[in-house]
């Protein structure tokens, strides 16, 4: 390596590492579909000198070979893109550089490491849905068998026959009657961390359903913001805002993942918890897929505007919209309009116009989705979530 070389790489190197010591969650996207590693910082009672930094949990991977649901002729696709990500042993890598770089492991020595983690960095696989481009066994079979999992009912059955994982959890629903984030911690989960799912009440096979994460590491988080009560972009002015019997130092972080889609309906048990969840990031695609006219897969755009609207997430991050290679019966009616964000938001002011509405205008005279940080995190990309 010639001296600039070296030089450029020191300075990428030191700007990684300043990243990493704001002790903020990070976020890989492992393929161009809606394989993530989420890395969530421990708080600072949970490490002790010379432990891990991160608590790393795997969602929904599939990195090689096919998936197919019901039958090859019936449906079966492809990545069209090659994953960043090509096996689990590469997401230990990435866990383990990560953690060396934050300072959590020295490189090379392994001895301030215990029991499983010997073996495997990653704490924990959150699925979202049974679908096997959600629940692919043959990815899944690279973890460590100690590795928790946490599924929907009908893939934590599906995994269960694996016979591979010790430990297979059904992701227990969060709900406004029950709005306390920390009821819903299963062991053998840290206490400041919990993974539950919302559902739609009409969803009958909970396809438009998504993963609730929700994380107690933040030691500043601000007070919960009262909610508009004016119109907005689809609003009826019927907006609520939030109590709260719990001080502002009991709040929690949550990341919102529905690669489908999920309806804004179903997202009020997050503004209603008690301790507050601040939504920190929102995993929601942005295309528009159907089969036929009959039944909506992906909800897309529209639908996320929606649903970013009621949880005023800090980033909005795309997710499950590679246009995969596929064949089978079911491709002959799969319909696919990919939106933009901006297309989207047109399209939203054009019907809130035609509707004799206005789209709502926030501090200084700006749109309110004008603060959103979208995210478009490509294949192989990361983002410190601050």
């Amino acid at each position: 390596m010639n001296a600039p070389s070296a030089q450029l790489h020191l300075e990428i190197r030191d700007a990684v590492v300043r990243a990493l010591a704001t002790r903020r969650p990070l976020l890989h996207h492992l393929n161009a579909d809606t394989s993530w590693l989420l890395q969530i910082p421990r708080p600072a009672s949970a490490i002790k000198h010379g432990s891990r930094v991160y608590y790393n949990i795997l969602i929904d991977p599939w990195f090689v070979g096919g998936q197919s649901d019901v039958a090859r002729w019936f449906s079966q696709q492809f990545h069209a893109t090659e994953s960043a990500v090509k096996s689990v042993a590469e997401v230990e890598e990435l866990a383990r550089q990560i953690e060396i770089l934050a300072g959590g492991l020295r490189l090379g020595r392994k001895e301030n490491m215990k029991g499983a983690e010997q073996q495997t960095l990653i704490d924990a696989v959150a699925i979202s849905h049974e679908f096997t481009d959600h629940c692919h066994k043959e990815t899944l079979l690279e973890v460590h068998p100690d590795v928790p999992v946490f599924a929907t009912e009908l893939a934590a059955k599906l995994i269960t026959s694996f016979a591979h994982f010790r430990t297979v959890l059904t992701t227990p629903t969060f709900t406004a009657e029950a709005p306390d984030w920390r009821d819903y911690s299963l062991l053998p989960l840290p206490s400041w961390l919990s993974i539950s799912r919302l559902t739609a009440p009409k969803d009958a096979l909970f396809y438009h359903s998504a993963l609730l994460i929700t994380f107690a590491t933040h030691p500043f988080l601000p007070t919960t913001p009262k909610k508009r009560s004016s119109l907005s972009i689809y609003g009826d002015g019927n907006d609520y805002e939030p109590t709260s019997s719990s001080s502002a130092s009991e709040a929690a972080e949550c990341v919102v993942y529905t690669p489908h889609g999920i309806s804004h309906t179903a997202l009020t048990p997050i503004a209603l918890a008690d301790p507050p969840l601040h939504t920190l990031a929102f995993l929601h695609g942005l295309h528009d897929v159907s089969i036929g006219a009959a039944q909506q897969l992906n909800l897309g755009a529209k639908n996320g505007l929606q649903a970013q609207r009621m949880l005023r997430a800090k980033y909005w991050v795309a997710t499950h919209d590679e246009v995969k290679k596929g064949g089978g019966m079911i491709s002959w009616f799969l319909k696919r309009k990919i939106w933009t964000l901006e297309d989207a938001l047109k399209e939203a002011r054009k019907e809130a116009v035609a509707d004799g509405g206005d789209v709502v205008m926030g501090g200084g005279g700006r749109e309110e989705f004008e603060d959103v940080r979208f995210e478009d995190v490509g294949n192989g990309e990361s983002r410190v979530l601050e």
